[in-house]
């Protein structure tokens, strides 16, 4: 790996990763890191290119920040974690599952997707529309603005046949109005084998804005006896 993952670490017990959605960083998780700290040691990782960690040179995709992932966790010793991801987090998240499912052991995925139609059109016309502009100027800002829409105009691409490979215990959990799809995130539950859907009234999200709710769905999930 061309570069190390900025993270926040906190806790004891098994590892827990925790993964941010696009243009954020780990601070976004503010209200789940000392909640989970408590029965977990949790990493709050930096996305290439977002919060603290550097962008490097390696290509700015779902697929290089899931091959990023592996290297944090081989640089830390981890050999297996639980992984909670938000929105692009799940979508990496799931593109990490699918290459190495033995390093997970249970997975949340927080309003992700399988390829942009599973996003509602009044949320992503605009991102489109804003890619687009942002592509026009060569100026830094507007590539690195450009870089962060399209991996919303242009990723994921995961063919929900996939997902019957990941065995694993699984939790898709989406705000009531969330800006997925409520068939799309179904479709997601219904495809991985050992899935299931919780939906939380509010929007995208839920864990910053509906935080008791979303700990509590969540840790009994993490909690679960694997059957």
């Amino acid at each position: 790996m061309d570069i190390s993952l900025h993270y926040i670490k906190k806790g004891t017990g098994a590892p827990l990763l925790l993964l941010h959605g696009n243009g954020e960083s780990g601070d976004y998780f503010v209200h789940q890191i000392d909640e989970f700290a408590r029965q977990f040691t949790v990493y709050a990782v930096d996305t290439r290119g977002h919060g603290q960690s550097p962008r490097g040179t390696a290509p700015f995709t779902i697929s290089q920040f899931a091959e990023d992932l592996l290297g944090f966790m081989d640089e830390h010793g981890i050999d297996k974690a639980d992984i909670l991801g938000f929105s692009d987090g799940g979508n990496i998240a799931l593109a990490f599952a699918l290459r190495h499912p033995e390093r997970v052991g249970r997975l949340v995925l927080n309003g992700a997707n399988l390829d942009p139609s599973g996003v509602k059109a009044a949320v992503q016309r605009p991102i489109v529309l804003g890619y687009r502009l942002a592509s026009l100027f060569k100026a830094p800002k507007a590539r690195a603005n450009a870089e962060l829409l399209g991996l919303m105009v242009n990723e994921p691409h995961i063919d929900p046949k996939e997902l019957s490979a990941l065995t694993m215990p699984a939790l898709v959990i989406v705000g009531s109005k969330d800006m997925i799809k409520a068939s799309h995130s179904r479709l997601i539950a219904d495809s991985l084998p050992n899935g299931r859907l919780v939906t939380i009234e509010g929007d995208h999200f839920i864990a910053n804005k509906q935080p008791a709710q979303f700990n509590r769905a969540v840790l009994a999930f993490l909690k679960e006896e694997t059957p």
